[in-house]
C-alpha cells in the first residue's frame, strides 16, 4: 500500500465528499476535499497531488474541462472520475483524455479501495521510471560519463555552462580521470556538435613532428612528403580540437601553438597560403601547469590563454560513492565483450574497492573489472579475488606507526616514501597528497636519498 500519498477529492456534494475523505483517511492517505474544480485547481497550485478523484457533473467548471486543465499542468497526477451509471459514455471519454479509470455512483467500497490503490501504484511506478529516465538522459548528455557524486555534479555544471560557447577550456586532473570524455561532452552539447571532434596527443609527438601534425604540410615540404596533408587544426575546422597532454609541449612548439591560438590562422609546413580556421580549443593535462610556469617549462602567456575556463576533474579516490556505479557499468560492458555471465560484487569486496586509493583512477578500475570478468569463475566477486594491494584498506595503507622520540627527519622521510609508493611514484600526485609543491618534494627526495 502506498501510504502517505496525497489525494484530492473533488465533488460539489458535501456528504459524498466527506464520506470519501473519511474513508481514504482511514487507509492512512493524506486527503483534501474540494467543493469545485476551481477550488481544487487552487489547492493544486500550492500542494501537488498523486491522485485526484473528481465528479464529472459539477456546477461551474465541469469534470471534463477540469481533467484537461489538470493533465495539461500536472501530467503525472493520476485521475479517477466518478459518475452516475447513466453517464458511463462520458467516463469512457475521460479515460481516453488521460483519466486512469472511472467509478460509478453509488460508490462500491471494495472496488473503490482497489482502484485507488492501483492508481497510486501506477503513479509511483511512473515517477520511478521518470527518475531512471532522467538519470539515463544525464549520462547520455554527458557522453557516457558516469557518476552522481558531488565532485562530478560540479563537473557537469561547468560543462553545461561552457559547452555552447567558444571559450577555451583547460581540463586538468590525474591520468585516467576521463578528460577526453569531458571534452567530447563539451563538443556534443555545443553548436559545433555536427562538426568534427579531433584529438592530438601532444605527449606522443617529438618536437620535429608537432608542427606538421598540427598545421599539416605541402607536397615536397620535406623528404617523404609526397602529397598535401591537412593538419589537426584544419581537420577540426567548424568543430573542436582536443590537445591532450598539452603540458608536454616543448617551448618551441608552445610558441607556434600560441600564435595560431590567438590568430586562428597559419601556413602549412612548406606552404605560403594562409589558412584560416574556426576551431574551438579544449586542452587537457595531468601536469600542474602553474608549477611548470614557475619552473620555466611552460610559457606563462600560453597558460593564461588556455586557462580561460578551467575544469578540474576529481580523482577516483574522491568519488567513492561513484565506484559501485562504475564497476557495474564495466562489468556489463566486459561481460558482453567476452561473452561471459555478468558477476555480482559482494559487499565486502565493494567496500575494499571504495577504500582503495586508485592511483590509476577510472582506467585502473576499468582494467581490473575486465580482468575479474575473464579470470574469476565464481558468480560473485569476493575480497579474495581482488589484487593484494586492494585487499589492504586505504586506512591501513595510510597508517604510520611512529615511535615516541623518532627524529622528525625520519618521520618525514617515511611519509614521503610511503606516499610515493601508494601513488606508484607519481610525484605530482604525491606532492598534492602531502600538501607541498612539486619542487619542494623533489628537493626532499634528493635530500633524503629516497629511491623510487
Amino acid at each position: 500500500m502506498t501510504l502517505g500519498s496525497q489525494i484530492v477529492v473533488v465533488d460539489d456534494e458535501l456528504n459524498i465528499r466527506s464520506a470519501l475523505v473519511t474513508l481514504l483517511e482511514k487507509k492512512q492517505y493524506r486527503v483534501r476535499g474540494a467543493g469545485s474544480a476551481e477550488e481544487a485547481l487552487e489547492q493544486l497550485e500550492t500542494t501537488a497531488a498523486d491522485l485526484v478523484l473528481t465528479d464529472l457533473k459539477m456546477p461551474g467548471m465541469g469534470g471534463m474541462e477540469f481533467l484537461h486543465r489538470l493533465k495539461h499542468t500536472w501530467p503525472d497526477t493520476e485521475v479517477l472520475v466518478m459518475t452516475a451509471f447513466g453517464s458511463i459514455d462520458t467516463a469512457v471519454e475521460a479515460i481516453r483524455c488521460g483519466a486512469y479509470d472511472y467509478l460509478t455512483k453509488p460508490i462500491d467500497r471494495d472496488r473503490f479501495a482497489l482502484v485507488v490503490e492501483k492508481a497510486l501504484e501506477r503513479h509511483a511506478l511512473s515517477c520511478e521510471n521518470k527518475q531512471l529516465k532522467d538519470r539515463l538522459e544525464t549520462r547520455t548528455r554527458f557522453e557516457q560519463m558516469i557518476g552522481e557524486s558531488e565532485p562530478m555534479q560540479r563537473v557537469y555544471g561547468l560543462v553545461e555552462m561552457v559547452a555552447d560557447s567558444d571559450v577555451t577550456v583547460l581540463l586538468t586532473g590525474e591520468s585516467g580521470t576521463g578528460k577526453e570524455l569531458v571534452a567530447r561532452a563539451i563538443h556534443h552539447k555545443s553548436h559545433r556538435a555536427n562538426g568534427p571532434f579531433v584529438t592530438l596527443n601532444c605527449g606522443a609527438l617529438p618536437e620535429n613532428l608537432f608542427e606538421s601534425e598540427l598545421f599539416g604540410y605541402e607536397k615536397g615540404a620535406f623528404t617523404g612528403a609526397t602529397t598535401n596533408k591537412m593538419g589537426r587544426f584544419e581537420l577540426a575546422d567548424g568543430g573542436t580540437l582536443l590537445l591532450d597532454e598539452v603540458g608536454e609541449l616543448s617551448l618551441k612548439s608552445q610558441v607556434d601553438f600560441l600564435r595560431v591560438l590567438e590568430t586562428k590562422e597559419f601556413r602549412r609546413l612548406g606552404g605560403t597560403k594562409v589558412v584560416k580556421v574556426d576551431t574551438r580549443i579544449v586542452a587537457a593535462t595531468n601536469r600542474n601547469l602553474e608549477e611548470a610556469v614557475k619552473e620555466g617549462a611552460f610559457r606563462e602567456d600560453l597558460y593564461y590563454r588556455l586557462n580561460v575556463v578551467p575544469i578540474p576533474l576529481p580523482p577516483l579516490r574522491e568519488r567513492g560513492n561513484d565506484i559501485p556505479m562504475l564497476a557495474e557499468r564495466f562489468m556489463h560492458e566486459f561481460s558482453a565483450l567476452h561473452h561471459r555471465a555478468a558477476k555480482d560484487i559482494s559487499r565486502p569486496a565493494m567496500r575494499l574497492l571504495r577504500l582503495y586509493a586508485w592511483p590509476g583512477n577510472i582506467r585502473q578500475l576499468r582494467n581490473l573489472i575486465e580482468r575479474l570478468v575473464v579470470t574469476v569463475k565464481d558468480t560473485v566477486i569476493e575480497p579474495t579475488h581482488l589484487p593484494e594491494e586492494i585487499q589492504v584498506s586505504r586506512e591501513d595503507a595510510r597508517t604510520m606507526v611512529v615511535s615516541l622520540g623518532s627524529p622528525l627527519k625520519e618521520i618525514e622521510r617515511e611519509a614521503i616514501r610511503r606516499t610515493l609508493t601508494e601513488v606508484t611514484n607519481h610525484r605530482e600526485k604525491a606532492a598534492k597528497l602531502l600538501g607541498i609543491s612539486l619542487r619542494a618534494l623533489q628537493y626532499k627526495i634528493k635530500e633524503y636519498g629516497i629511491r623510487e
